[in-house]
């Protein structure tokens, strides 16, 4: 088995673009897909087009969620403008999306952990704001109850695989649309992935054993970071410049 996984698009059309050209040039034809696909100041319509038109599997983010969970008025300022942007049967789509879900039996898809979309899986943030790898044995909890030999998941937009005690390994293909962004919970932090490539995974069993190739893909950035600019999310549009989001 051998296919690519995608995460946190974020509405960065471009970004999908790039990395979906790379994928194909890589033959490869199965792609799983683990959500906030739309939310952001930059092209969810665009966006939520090329994901409809794509044979993949997807499940839905916390961003995802927050575009049919809740009224326009109470969304963030990265949901509300995707919310806007999209018509009825783009958003009946989105809600057909489950939040998590199993591929071809030995995968589990999900967006942050099995149980909860907002908490980061792999990675910890301390109270003087560090995001540093989590310990062995909070990962390992978190997976209590999964069978699958390999677990995706994404969210923090850090590319990252860790083996567990038992064999079965973790990854986070990383971001294809955001590099970078802030956050307040659980204690105010800062992601930076450091480049402003796109970002995902090849994750390939070879011999029983999974064995994941994170791949970084240049695109247009700088128009997307002008986007950003434009929309009024000064922050992003740094971090789609240049990978850091001061």
């Amino acid at each position: 088995m051998r296919f690519a996984a995608i995460a946190d698009v974020h509405g960065n059309h471009l970004a999908l673009e790039a990395v979906l050209a790379d994928i194909r040039a890589q033959g490869i034809a199965d792609i799983v897909n683990l959500g906030d696909m739309l939310s952001g100041p930059l092209d969810a319509r665009r966006t939520i087009e090329i994901l409809m038109q794509l044979d993949a599997v997807h499940v839905l983010g916390n961003h995802d969620r927050y575009l049919l969970d809740r009224p326009p008025e109470q969304m963030g300022s990265w949901d509300r403008p995707a919310y806007e942007a999209l018509n009825a049967a783009q958003l009946d789509w989105l809600r057909a999306q489950p939040m998590t879900r199993v591929f071809r039996e030995q995968v589990f898809l999900c967006h942050a952990t099995p149980d909860d979309d907002e908490v980061y899986w792999l990675d910890t943030v301390h109270p003087d704001g560090t995001v540093a790898l989590s310990p062995l044995d909070r990962i390992e909890q978190f997976a209590q109850g999964v069978t699958q030999t390999l677990i995706l998941c994404a969210h923090t937009h850090l590319a990252r695989a860790v083996r567990l005690r038992d064999g079965r390994l973790i990854v986070n293909p990383g971001s294809v649309g955001s590099p970078g962004y802030r956050d307040v919970h659980p204690f105010p932090h800062v992601v930076e992935a450091g480049t402003p490539h796109a970002r995902y995974a090849i994750l390939e069993l070879v011999d029983g054993v999974w064995q994941v190739t994170f791949r970084h893909v240049a695109y247009d950035h700088e128009a997307m970071a002008v986007l950003a600019r434009r929309n009024g999310q000064p922050e992003l549009a740094n971090a789609l410049a240049t990978g850091w989001v001061g």
